[in-house]
Formats: C-alpha cells, structure tokens, sequence
C-alpha cells in the first residue's frame, strides 16, 4: 500500500480507502449492498490486512447502521486505523434534522461516535453545502467539535468552488480549523472537478478523496455498449448516480479502458484507478465492494504502472471542453498560469 499526506495536514492516508456505503443495506442503500456484521468484518480484516488505514461512513449511510457496523467490527482496534464520517444529511423529520447549523452537527456528531464506539473521528466532513446556515456558524461548530476532541481534522464534500473558498476564507479571518480535504466525484466519465475544485486542492492545499471512482460500477468494464445492464448490479435495481449526460462518450472511454487493460492481462476498473491516482491533488480513493474479489482488484491498481501514451488516451477519450473563462484564459493567460492553473490546463498544453 501506498500513503500520502492529507492536503497540508500531518496525517498520512492510503492511497485507498474503505467505504463502507453497502454496510447494513437499509431503504435505498439496499440497491448498493446489504452487508452485515459478519460480510463486513471480512472485508475490513482484509483491507487492514492490505495495508489500507482510512475508513469513511456517513451518519446517514442506511440510517446510521452503517456506522454501528464499522463501529462494531472495528472495536478493539480502533487505534489501527483512522475514521471519517460526515453529517449535514436529513436524518429525521424534524426541522433541525438536517443541515449544518451548529445545533444539528454538535448533535449529529455525539450520535456519530456513540454508533462508531469511539471517542473521536479522524476526519469529520460537512457533507453538502447548506446555504441557509451561515459559514461562520458551521466553522464555528467545527471548531467546537475540534476543541472538545472528538474530532481530529476537518473537511466538506460536494461544495462548489465559491463554498469552499468562502468557508476557509471565514476559517483564515476567525482563526478557525481549516478544511484539509474535501470529497468529491471524480472520475474518467465526471471530470468537471477540473474547472474549480482540483485547482483550489491544489492552491489551497486540501486533499482529494474521490467518492465513487468507478463511476458506480459503469467503469468496470462488467458494463459494456449494446450489452445488457449486469443482474445484480446497482444499475438494475434501478441505482441513477452518477448522471450519464452522453452515453456515447462513457462507452467510448470504457472502450479504451478495456483495450490498456487487455493490453496488461488487468480489469478495466484497475485501469481506471490507475489514472486517478496520478492525478493532481489526488489523495485517495474511495473503494466499496460486495465481496473480497472486487477488492483484491481493486487494490492492484496500486501497482499498476500506465504509459504516457496510455494516459494521454485515457485523457483524450474522456476530455471536457474548455468552458469560458478558462477558454479565454487558454487564449491570453497560458504564459503565466501556475501549479494551481495547470491542474485543469495541463492536459491542453500541447493543443
């Protein structure tokens, strides 16, 4: 296994982490997986066993099973490991049952820990923008949780790039706890990431974890064009995330990944990891799984070394347009972008 630092924190993450979205398989988590006590401890000794160190849970993943799951088979090693769970999410029919008002994380969060068997979360994200609460409120409450130990580091997933600026701009000026990473969709099909959210990683030193890195199973390579959705698959019970807006452009991307991975002897998910994990401000990724096989896969992507002319087809196949102002800023800027620019323009630099 391979670790990496966490954005401009201290911690050291694998390259992979455990989610644990199938655990307990309630309401709509039942199309994802169903996993109990026993299935889960299967995969987290084998996950442990591979080196992996981060495992990341919601409170709302199956109402909150998914968490006395992981807590449950995670008790009595809880100091192997590191945690992280998020909170913003309805979890009741109450008016303060959702959001990210001091009020509803304080709470959520003690019910977190309570479920996990822990007396801290490592990394504890604020999981969607809430734009009714305002950003001083939610750093605040943050800072709090910090304060009183029981939580180490503090992230938010799924914001827009002006949520995340705002938030560590308000953190800079109260002398807050900043974010050190954010979770996000990112994948060979979903590469929007690359107009805002990879180049503020990249400037503002947070670290990436990329939630659902296969696109949900569609870049597996088990998903193929004219061919059937799988049985047992998400899809077929009717699962829609990610949106597919061009179908064409998936089926032409998974096309390629098949082909390099062929070329290897590897599956097309590997192939598809692969190129994630070189990418700018990419800490880590993270894998769900029904069973061992998936994950042995998985992890081999690790491993998996892909040409610069295997990249670069990934990277055509997949490309996005250069939407404006970055269209305008191809034109006229390129001479003087930095590191930060380059996360998306890079992959123009040679049109």
């Amino acid at each position: 296994m391979e670790y990496r630092t966490l954005g401009r924190s201290g911690l050291k993450v694998s390259v992979l982490t455990m989610g644990t979205f199938t655990f307990g398989g309630t309401g709509p988590f039942a199309m994802v997986g169903q996993q109990g006590v026993q299935d889960a401890r299967q995969l987290v000794d084998l996950c442990i066993d591979t080196g992996v160190n981060l495992f990341d849970t919601s409170n709302m993943y199956s109402n909150g099973l998914s968490e006395e799951i992981l807590g449950e088979v995670l008790d009595g090693r809880r100091d192997q490991v590191l945690i992280s769970s998020k909170a913003r999410m309805r979890t009741g029919t109450g008016p303060n049952d959702e959001g990210a008002s001091r009020f509803h994380l304080i709470r959520e969060c003690e019910r977190s820990l309570k479920r996990l068997r822990t007396d801290r979360i490592d990394i504890y994200y604020i999981h969607e923008w809430d734009g009714t609460t305002p950003v001083e409120e939610k750093m605040a409450a943050l800072d709090t949780l910090v304060q009183q130990g029981k939580v180490r580091y503090v992230g938010c997933s799924n914001y827009s790039g002006w949520h995340i600026m705002k938030s560590l701009a308000i953190s800079d000026r109260d002398r807050r706890p900043r974010f050190v990473t954010q979770q996000i969709h990112y994948t060979l099909e979903a590469r929007e990431a690359e107009y805002e959210l990879l180049p503020i990683s990249v400037d503002q030193g947070l670290g990436v974890l990329v939630w659902s890195p296969l696109a949900a199973g569609l870049l597996s390579g088990k998903h193929r064009r004219g061919i059937a959705t799988p049985e047992g698959s998400r899809q077929s019970a009717g699962w829609t995330e990610p949106p597919i807006r061009d179908p064409e452009r998936l089926w032409n991307i998974v096309d390629v990944l098949v082909e390099i991975g062929d070329a290897h002897g590897v599956s097309a998910a590997q192939v598809a990891l692969a190129w994630l994990l070189k990418r700018p401000g990419v800490s880590s990724l993270v894998i769900g799984g029904r069973n061992e096989a998936q994950f042995r896969d998985n992890f081999a992507a690790v491993s998996l070394h892909l040409s610069d002319e295997e990249r670069a087809r990934l990277t055509a196949a997949s490309t996005i347009p250069l939407i404006y102002p970055y269209w305008h800023q191809r034109n006229f800027a390129k001479d003087r972008f930095c590191e930060a620019d380059l996360a998306l323009h890079r992959d123009f630099a040679e049109e």
